[in-house]
């Protein structure tokens, strides 16, 4: 909608040219890249080409990529172990916690999708996975230097296409197949190549990569620290999650006690700004951030947290706009209370 001002970066990045133009271009190659005839040889070039984008991207080999439909298969690599999940990881993660005692394989997130809070990975015992769907082009990491042993991705968060993505496979590891079949994806994921969404997810980790190089998240960051004083000055009831330590230059998570998250998001996007009020998997479903009360805040303040996040695309316009209308919503909220 014309006006409209997107902050929902988190969720899901806007579909880069640059993908867009390679998928279009994608879409007349006929070939099965399995296949060994000259079509079937162009397909193939294509999915390696991209696989090498997307390792440039992560910092780590080619092979060591696994095209998936997304983070989420990626993270079926969990499934039958003894894993330990992080509590403030991902729903995707989360959902193979295997509760107390021993476990195998350790899981957590690098960077927190609702508070943009970046994570420390430590060396510990068992294996590492790492999700580095909000980090990868948006801070600088290399799955090569890191201590993890297996890493999950989706493209979308780069702005490439929904519905691709990657499992990341540290070099000798060996790992049960996330599914069986024809042995593509060096025999851990079989099934036809998605080579549309491949190819958009290679040119978007390269053009992702290409703009952390050129310090666009630095300009990112100060749009958000506007964003933030603007509301501090008139807010000061206002929490902001994680501002005293290591967080994502896009992202600001927020809480006003007592005004709900939800209400927020319904106010803002009548006003004209797509906002969220946790992670996009929640969306739908009135309860309160599982993650907020990980990190100790009380039921009534996980409920009425919201999530700004920002894109190379947001000007100072953009933030500022949001601010004067968050604010004017703000005001009806006190008088309310009061």
């Amino acid at each position: 909608m014309s006006g409209r001002v997107y902050l929902d970066y988190n969720a899901t990045a806007p579909l880069r040219q640059e993908a867009r133009d390679a998928m279009i271009a994608a879409m007349d190659v006929a070939g099965n890249p399995s296949s060994v005839h000259a079509e079937g040889r162009a397909a193939k070039a294509l999915v390696e080409r991209a696989r090498a984008q997307v390792a440039a991207a992560v910092g780590c080999q080619p092979r060591e990529v696994v095209f998936t439909s997304g983070a989420t298969e990626a993270a079926g690599v969990l499934a039958g172990r003894r894993v330990a999940v992080e509590p403030t990881a991902h729903d995707a993660l989360w959902a193979h916690h295997a509760g107390d005692g021993p476990a195998d394989i350790r899981a957590m997130g690098l960077a927190n999708s609702e508070t943009g809070v970046i994570g420390t990975p430590r060396a510990g015992d068992g294996l590492l996975l790492l999700d580095i769907t909000q980090a990868v082009g948006r801070i600088p990491f290399a799955f090569s230097w890191s201590e993890a042993d297996l890493a999950v991705l989706s493209a979308h968060k780069l702005g490439g296409p929904k519905g691709i993505g990657a499992l990341i496979v540290r070099q000798g590891l060996d790992i049960a197949p996330l599914s069986l079949g024809g042995g593509q994806e060096m025999g851990r994921r079989s099934g036809t190549e998605n080579i549309i969404g491949i190819v958009g997810f290679g040119a978007a980790a390269e053009a992702a990569q290409r703009d952390l190089e050129a310090g666009t998240w630095a300009r990112v960051e100060k749009f958000r620290n506007i964003l933030e004083s603007s509301i501090e000055e008139s807010a000061n009831e206002t929490i902001f999650v994680g501002k005293s330590g290591a967080r994502l230059p896009n992202t600001s998570c927020f809480i006003t006690p007592g005004w709900k998250g939800e209400t927020q998001v319904m106010a803002m996007d009548l006003a004209g700004f797509a906002i969220s009020a946790g992670s996009a998997c929640s969306s739908g479903k009135v309860r309160a951030s599982r993650v907020l009360k990980q990190m100790g805040f009380d039921e009534m303040q996980a409920a009425s947290a919201i999530r700004v996040s920002l894109g190379p695309e947001t000007t100072e316009d953009d933030v500022t706009r949001f601010a004067q209308a968050w604010l004017k919503q703000h005001e009806k909220f006190r008088a309310r209370a009061a």
